[in-house]
């Protein structure tokens, strides 16, 4: 028999009803509370065949129940492909493709984020960009003809620091 782990249950006190209604005010997310759970997202879903993580049916009842912190803080939302094959097959027009970037949004406002995320924003904050420029580069763009590009880029660094995007993938 499987040992069991926390998330094999939850606890009512830990359940928010109105999650669902947040997800619903969202652009995108307006029709979760249409889905009945008949699994065509699923079995159409290239990542899931995959990843076993990632099941959008089960995202969607686990919102419905209003989970939200076990749903927002989990990396499966991070996972859709944005194929849309999901989408187009829904019998409940659920745009899902769309409701998983609602979830997205909301995971970042409440401060859960991808650990690359922090490394993608690190590398703009001191490169200007999420490709080192060295010398090489340079000397392969001057035979091909094109301009050099300056290694440091201070000003994508200055803009992240004033928008906050430091602070939010923290």
């Amino acid at each position: 028999m499987a040992e069991e782990t926390k998330d094999d249950y939850t606890l009512v006190s830990e359940l928010d009803p109105n999650f669902k209604y947040e997800i619903a005010e969202e652009p995108g997310g307006e029709n979760i509370k249409f889905c009945f759970q008949c699994g065509t997202c699923t079995g159409s879903c290239p990542v899931r065949e995959i990843d076993e993580k990632f099941n959008p049916r089960k995202i969607i009842r686990m919102a419905l129940l209003g989970m939200r912190d076990r749903v927002l803080s989990s990396e499966f939302v991070w996972l859709c492909s944005t194929c849309y094959s999901c989408q187009e097959r829904c019998p409940q027009n659920i745009k899902i493709t769309d409701l998983m970037s609602v979830l997205k949004n909301m995971a970042v406002k409440a401060g859960y984020t991808l650990p690359a995320f922090k490394l993608q924003v690190d590398l703009l904050e001191e490169h200007g960009r999420l490709y080192e420029i060295d010398e090489f580069d340079n000397k392969k763009r001057n035979r091909a003809g094109l301009p050099p590009i300056n290694p440091k880029c201070d000003e994508v660094g200055e803009i992240i620091r004033m928008t906050g995007l430091r602070d939010a993938v923290k």
